[in-house]
């Protein structure tokens, strides 16, 4: 099958609006040459470079934000009123170990929130799994990395020193650490330290960087290494956020982040309106650059998966044009524009007709309504949230699930 939307985001280096091209996919439906037009921007499925699956619970927690740091709200959110209702499905006991089925039960939540926001893949921080854990999520979550949660608190969720944890990269998998999320005198030490135990590297991902100075960002930039911005839950959490504008002033390599709802935002398509509304300042083909390729390079995923290739389209996005510009278009819109979102050749979600055109060989979808279209999804997210309430005894609702 051929498609021609109204424009195609090709390659995010260019970010040209406009132009117009056929995409031929590679999704497994028939080969008859069939063309199909539509009103649609056409765009590589996103990459959310930092989210923690398991802490997709709502609402948000920290009842005395903003906090001088964010090991202060590690303490206090443990007794949260959002964690200890989560406790009703499952409780962290710091072994790190998230193949617990009821564990699972809320990483596979936290995948349908980026599933509907158009992500393609997303590195959820937290103790590396066994690879059972993430055969069975139907986005690509990152698998190939290391980690540490931050220098201050060391790896109280599980897992080695965060020397340990870098060495074991062998500088082909990204580390991921938190580290600079505060303003207080703590959090401004904590660049020092990561230099001083060799853990500021080209395969670094710092999460927030909020206290770095203009001189940390040029070290950063010296080093190769790649931050990921979470604005909105640095804004709820801290009051602040990261020198985005100095920092790209410098040649950083920013990614955009959601962080989990219990600080941050709903999902990436909502972080980016947000970064997009605070931060009016930063170009969209800026923005746009932070959940595509910018993001590839902070993982180190292979470049081609932020770009679409005309000629053989196995990952796609068709978002409804609302804006008559395909960046401009992000900002305003959410999951139930999504029209179509491809994921290595399979159909992952979007409007009930393309299963019709697809005719997908292999599969499970759950067909469903949001306002008056009418929805499939792969897998059921409805029977993740009747276990939930199952559990807990009355209905959840949570932002990121569309029905």
């Amino acid at each position: 099958m051929r498609i021609r939307p109204s424009a195609c985001q090709i390659d995010p280096q260019h970010c040209e609006s406009g132009l117009k091209l056929q995409l031929v996919l590679a999704s497994g439906a028939p080969a008859e040459d069939f063309l199909f037009e539509t009103k649609a921007f056409a765009y590589a499925p996103f990459i959310n470079a930092h989210d923690h699956l398991i802490g997709n619970w709502v609402p948000r927690s920290g009842e005395h934000h903003p906090y001088a740091n964010s090991h202060i709200w590690v303490r206090e959110m443990k007794d949260s009123f959002a964690v200890q209702e989560r406790s009703g499905i499952w409780s962290n006991d710091g072994t790190g170990n998230y193949t617990d089925p009821n564990a699972y039960l809320l990483a596979q939540l936290g995948c349908y929130k980026n599933l509907f926001s158009g992500c393609g893949y997303v590195a959820d921080h937290g103790p590396v799994q066994p690879d059972a854990y993430y055969d069975g999520f139907p986005l690509t979550v990152l698998r190939n990395y290391r980690q540490c949660h931050s220098i201050t608190m060391g790896n109280w969720w599980g897992g080695l020193t965060p020397e340990e944890e870098m060495a074991l990269t062998k500088g082909k998998a990204p580390f991921i650490i938190h580290l600079a999320e505060g303003d207080d005198a703590i959090t401004k030490k904590e660049f020092a330290a990561i230099k001083k135990r060799g853990l500021l590297q080209p395969n670094t991902l710092i999460i927030h960087g909020i206290a770095l100075t203009p001189a940390n960002l040029k070290e950063v930039v010296l080093a190769g290494a790649s931050i990921c911005w979470c604005p909105a839950s640095n804004l709820y959490l801290i009051g602040k956020t990261l020198d985005i504008k100095t920092a790209l002033k410098f040649g950083l390599n920013p990614a955009l982040g959601t962080d989990s709802t219990q600080t941050g935002s709903v999902n990436l398509l909502d972080e980016f309106a947000q970064a997009h509304l605070k931060f009016p300042e930063i170009p969209l083909p800026a923005l746009y650059k932070m959940i595509t390729v910018n993001a590839a390079k902070a993982l180190l995923l292979p470049p081609e998966v932020a770009v679409l290739d005309p000629d053989r389209t196995s990952d796609l996005l068709l978002i409804d044009a609302i804006e008559s510009d395909p960046l401009g278009n992000l900002p305003e819109v959410s999951s139930e524009h999504i029209q179509l979102f491809l994921h290595k050749g399979k159909p992952l979600y979007g409007d009930a007709e393309w299963l019709d055109r697809l005719h997908p060989a292999e599969g499970e979808f759950t067909e469903f309504r949001v306002g008056k279209r009418e929805k499939f999804v792969a897998g059921d997210p409805l029977e993740l949230n009747d276990r939930v309430d199952a559990a807990l005894g009355y209905h959840k609702d949570f932002p990121y699930l569309p029905f």
